[in-house]
């Protein structure tokens, strides 16, 4: 516990030093510190501690004498597998309850001293977010890191777009206890400042804006000056959550990752005009101009016998006068054009439609048309990544909760028998062996959580990867020593190598002989 307790206070002394906090802030920090590193501390204290125990009592014999009484090694270790058992439930319960507390505090305290000291937000030689701002400083001195030097600040709109920046030799924050506002005084320096334009010919030259000053004074508003550095406001974080909350926010995050998922297909799918219904050909127009044709030509036949004995009973002439009378109703009725062969005809050539300029437009628009659709769908992916890592930083806090109450478990079950069969106690030998299966667990730990953030494995392998490598070696452990043997019997195979070898030169000698 101190080694972690020490490795935590070397990480965050650099955050804490030379700011003017008051030793129980800092003294409360790392006692929140302490339920976390139990997850950490809980297996290697399990696992020491039953090496050490069953080893020494190998080596005093005890096992001996026990076995010599009719008591077998799984029955002396019945009692201590009650106490794992008891063990494990306590911490889950520990990491259910306590564990998310304290990330909680954690985690406010950090940012509220972020807030109230300004100059803590701020890190040496990378760009630090800050009250609608990106500040960079290469160096920060004097009483509390008030004076900075070579700072870069870029000023974000309120879309979110670096549109000024401001660059100064050296820079001071003044700040006061009666006050909420602080104030950034910058010297000797230069501030750009983009100009949006209208007009997209305009756009092209990048117009911006350029002065030099002496003295730049920036005011930052900080409502949360004279907060309770305790005061809790953020609990969203995965670790702040027990399981109970975590199911339900897993459960609305699934949901909302879909809705946004199907929401952002449907409308690149309507941009892009792919997968359009087809409407069903309307056969109702067709039998329409059928009928009108039938209807056509049997008016025509009606109209020729009429005429014809009208011409009979006229005359020759009344006769020419209607014939002329029925080429003018047979034009009139003349057929439909066949408008399916017309527009499956443009629908195959519609390019060829357009003019060579106009065709160069079109292509010009489409190519325009997905090169957005492309960007687009890169920015979105962008964000879903995010969201799905979030999803999936939830699974795995979910299952490491029940990983880290059975890893007490299988780790007893590691060191019990190892301590066993290696028959040595003392914190030399037992303490080494411990350590480094300690590493070797940890370090698939650390591991198993970044691939699984990533998405490079499932998100449950991960949590319980080390505890699933560990069992095998514990049953292993556990049945060579219930049945007296050691680690590994190297006798056995120097023995049938030998033999191997042996039985090799005797067939050599046998066949040249013959």
């Amino acid at each position: 516990m101190f080694i972690f307790v020490f490795q935590t206070i070397w990480l965050f002394i650099d955050d804490f030093a030379g700011k003017g906090l008051d030793v129980v802030i800092i003294g409360k920090f790392f006692f929140y510190m302490i339920p976390s590193l139990t997850e950490k501390v809980l297996p290697l204290t399990v696992l020491l501690a039953s090496i050490l125990t069953f080893g020494t009592f190998a080596e005093n014999y005890e096992f001996a004498a026990m076995k010599a009484s009719g008591i077998s090694l799984q029955r002396s270790m019945l009692p201590l597998i009650v106490l794992m058992v008891v063990l494990g439930g306590f911490t889950f319960y520990f990491a259910n309850n306590v564990i998310p507390a304290s990330e909680q505090k954690i985690y406010n305290m950090r940012r509220n001293i972020a807030k109230v000291k300004p100059a803590a937000a701020i890190e040496k030689g990378v760009f630090s977010d800050f009250e609608g701002m990106s500040i960079k400083v290469e160096d920060k001195y004097g009483e509390q890191d008030r004076f900075l030097k070579d700072v870069i600040i870029h000023q974000k709109t309120a879309a979110n777009v670096n549109s000024t920046v401001i660059k100064a030799k050296t820079g001071e924050l003044i700040s006061s206890e009666a006050s909420e506002v602080i104030q950034l005084v910058l010297r000797d320096g230069h501030y750009y400042r983009d100009i949006e334009s209208k007009k997209a010919a305009d756009k092209k030259k990048h117009p911006f804006a350029k002065a030099n000053f002496n003295i730049y004074r920036m005011n930052i508003e900080i409502p949360e000056l004279e907060m309770d550095l305790e005061e809790e406001n953020v609990s969203n974080r995965e670790k702040m959550k027990n399981v109970s909350r975590l199911l339900k926010d897993m459960d609305s995050l699934e949901q909302d990752n879909r809705r946004i998922v199907e929401a952002f297909s449907k409308n690149i799918v309507f941009r892009m005009g792919a997968f359009v219904p087809m409407v069903p050909r309307d056969t109702s127009l067709t039998r329409k101009i059928q009928e009108r044709k039938k209807d056509s030509l049997a008016l025509v036949a009606a109209s020729e016998d009429s005429l014809a004995i009208i011409a009979a009973s006229q005359g020759t002439n009344n006769k020419a006068q209607t014939e002329g009378d029925t080429t003018a109703v047979a034009q009139s009725d003349a057929p439909v054009p066949n408008l399916e062969k017309e527009t499956s005809k443009e629908q195959n050539n519609i390019v060829d439609l357009f003019q060579d300029w106009q065709k160069l437009q079109l292509m010009n628009t489409a190519k325009n048309s997905v090169s957005n659709i492309l960007t687009s769908v890169t920015g979105k992916k962008m964000e879903l990544d995010k969201r799905y890592e979030i999803h999936r930083r939830h699974i795995f806090s979910l299952h490491d909760k029940y990983a880290l109450a059975f890893s007490c478990i299988i780790l007893f079950f590691v060191g019990a028998p190892l301590g066993a069969i290696i028959r040595k106690g003392g914190i030399g030998l037992p303490m080494v062996i411990a350590i480094l299966l300690f590493l070797a667990y940890y370090f698939l730990g650390v591991f198993a959580e970044n691939y699984s953030y990533k998405g490079n494995i499932n998100p449950i392998l991960g949590a319980w990867l080390s505890s699933m490598i560990m069992l095998p070696l514990g049953v292993y452990l556990t049945k060579r020593a219930t049945a007296d043997k050691g680690m590994m019997n190297f006798g056995n195979g120097l023995d049938r190598l030998k033999r191997l070898f042996t039985k090799k030169d005797k067939d050599a000698r046998a066949s040249s002989a013959i």
